[in-house]
């Protein structure tokens, strides 16, 4: 199993009541509720993540309609959009098929009005479309969303760029200092500074931002050879004449 993988089903920032709750039968017991959602907003003003936590809440829902708190699943949303290319938020939405409807709200329900939105977003995110995902999330039809769930999100909008820098990473060993801008929604000195956070440089000459040299972002040839064994070419040689 490899870090990301490890880090994934047990993030090193989870602690230990949340650990045993996760990883035992007590996830299912509908009075842990209350603490798995303590901990989702943990998370949101943490910047952390815990994506299996997370679905224990939405897998409660789904045993315990009442328990159903809309905000608290949009919230779940939000976060999983920011771990892409991971199928996490698809994983969120697997479990939302069928909706509760014994849940007793004070309110119109917001899922039913964000859900698209947010599949609309994290399309985007997974196609690496960042230019168009920040067009959309900043436009005034996401006005509601933004001051609503991410503006209490700490950290999402850099949350969002580190979706844009794992696939730079992976697609590219030299990109324009424009080109990366318009992935990060930054310019000036401000794409600049996160430029050199990230370790990497730029070229005075020709604004070219130069990224490091990673194991997906280099290109090696394969040799493919294929063995065939004197009696499967016999085989081989038979059948065609035989078609002949």
């Amino acid at each position: 199993m490899d870090n990301t993988a490890a880090s994934w089903i047990t993030p090193p920032s989870r602690p230990e009541l949340i650990e045993n709750l996760v990883s035992g039968v007590d996830r299912y017991n509908p009075n842990n509720v209350g603490i798995l959602e303590d901990y989702l907003y943990h998370q949101i003003r943490n910047e952390e993540y815990d994506c299996l936590a997370n679905l224990a809440i939405l897998k409660l829902y789904q045993f315990n309609p009442e328990l159903y708190n809309p905000d608290v699943v949009i919230n779940i949303l939000i976060k999983a959009l920011t771990a892409s290319p991971l199928p996490d938020f698809n994983l969120c939405v697997s479990l939302l098929d069928e909706r509760p409807v014994n849940a007793q709200l004070d309110e119109p329900d917001p899922l039913p009005t964000h859900l698209p939105i947010l599949r609309g977003l994290n399309d985007l995110l997974f196609r690496c479309r960042f230019p168009a995902f920040w067009d959309i999330y900043r436009s005034d039809d996401l006005e509601s969303l933004r001051d609503n769930y991410t503006v209490e999100v700490a950290g999402f909008d850099n949350a969002v760029r580190g979706v844009v820098v794992r696939a730079v990473k992976a697609a590219f060993t030299r990109i324009s200092t424009a080109r990366l801008g318009s992935y990060l929604a930054l310019s000036g000195d401000d794409l600049a500074e996160y430029i050199a956070k990230l370790g990497w440089t730029i070229e005075p000459a020709t604004s070219v931002v130069r990224v490091p040299p990673n194991p997906e972002n280099q290109i090696e040839a394969t040799v493919v050879q294929e063995s065939i064994k004197l009696p499967q070419l016999a085989k081989v040689i038979s059948h065609s004449v035989s078609k002949a």
